[in-house]
């Protein structure tokens, strides 16, 4: 199949291109962003390669169908950022990479909650200053932290196998009891007594209508004192705004961001010599207490050799008119 595929970056070129020499798909590569304004280059394509932050809202996906689009594929498992009634409308399938590497984002969660304990950062900073001082790098042992962990899919299931190493003891909330997370010893409790009980919080639930902004103001209030919060997920899973309020008030002692609500027009891209107008984000980068990374959590060699081969595998069994697993079908009236 033709296949256009928007924000492309050098790695992801790469791994797409090793992947498809068995597949034999014909692939042009665009670093644009898929939206209403760069649509128009998908005219021809029988499919289009998304990313997490393209724009496949209503309007894009009626200029996609006008172009002959027939398939989106999403290298990636979120898909809030699609219109799936319009695509079905139009009678084009969004297919996706529901899992990959579900290790790659457990292990930098592991890693955030590590460098934010230890103000790793900051010990960097000031060693390479030639400041050995010690003061304000005070840590706490992980061993017997009370930890929760809201969505109990494959990653948070993997987060808490790595923290049961460190003998933490563990809590859920899921609206679905995973079996083997209750075998670990894990105690599943409602949202509100998980986040009055635990000192450390990180979030792995997907993105819809009941999580936006699970945690918000209401939420921060419940939570202990010097709380830690990690969200390597989806970013408006979180109210940045309450979340700034929390660390004013000092409720939220540690803060470690992989995504943000408004990723959009941050991530992905060097923006080192420009003004970031994002006011919310420039706050937040001004909190010694905070690390952000830019949706990184992902971005392992093992996991860019699933994505890739995964997508070009779902974009062939469409083409070959099969069924494919990895499609979303929406219920639309």
């Amino acid at each position: 199949m033709k296949i256009a595929l928007f924000s492309n970056k050098t790695y992801t070129q790469n791994f797409m291109q090793k992947l498809n020499e068995s597949y034999g798909h014909k692939i042009e590569f665009f670093e644009q962003r898929l939206n209403p304004e760069t649509a128009h280059l998908a005219e021809g394509f029988g499919a289009v390669c998304a990313f997490v932050n393209d724009d496949l809202g209503e309007e894009t996906i009626e200029k996609l169908s006008e172009g002959g689009v027939k398939t989106v594929a999403l290298r990636c498992a979120g898909y809030n950022n699609v219109d799936l009634c319009t695509a079905k409308k139009h009678d084009i399938k969004v297919v996706r990479v529901p899992a990959y590497s579900p290790n790659a984002v457990a292990e930098h969660t592991i890693a955030m909650i590590l460098a934010l304990n230890r103000n790793l950062c900051r010990a960097r900073s000031r060693v390479r200053e030639g400041n050995f001082e010690l003061q304000g790098l005070l840590g706490f042992d992980l061993s017997q932290s009370k930890v929760g962990i809201i969505g109990t899919g494959k990653i948070g299931e993997i987060v808490l196998k790595i923290l049961k190493g460190f003998e933490c003891e563990l809590y859920a909330y899921d609206p679905y009891i995973n079996e083997e997370c209750e075998k670990m010893g894990v105690k599943y409790l409602p949202l509100d007594e998980l986040l009055k009980t635990c000192n450390i919080i990180s979030l792995h639930c997907p993105l819809v209508k009941q999580t936006h902004h699970i945690i918000d103001a209401d939420a921060i209030n419940q939570m202990c004192d010097n709380v830690m919060l990690i969200n390597t997920s989806r970013g408006a899973l979180i109210d940045t705004k309450a979340a700034i309020e929390g660390l004013k008030s000092g409720k939220i002692g540690y803060l470690g961001l992989d995504v943000y609500e408004e990723e959009e027009e941050l991530f992905f891209e060097d923006l080192s010599n420009e003004i970031i107008t994002d006011d919310t984000f420039a706050r937040l980068l001004m909190f010694p207490n905070v690390l952000v990374t830019g949706h990184q959590a992902f971005f392992t060699k093992n996991a860019l050799e699933q994505i890739a081969d995964t997508t070009l595998s779902n974009v062939a069994m469409v083409e070959r008119g099969e069924e494919c697993p990895n499609q979303i079908c929406p219920k639309c009236v």
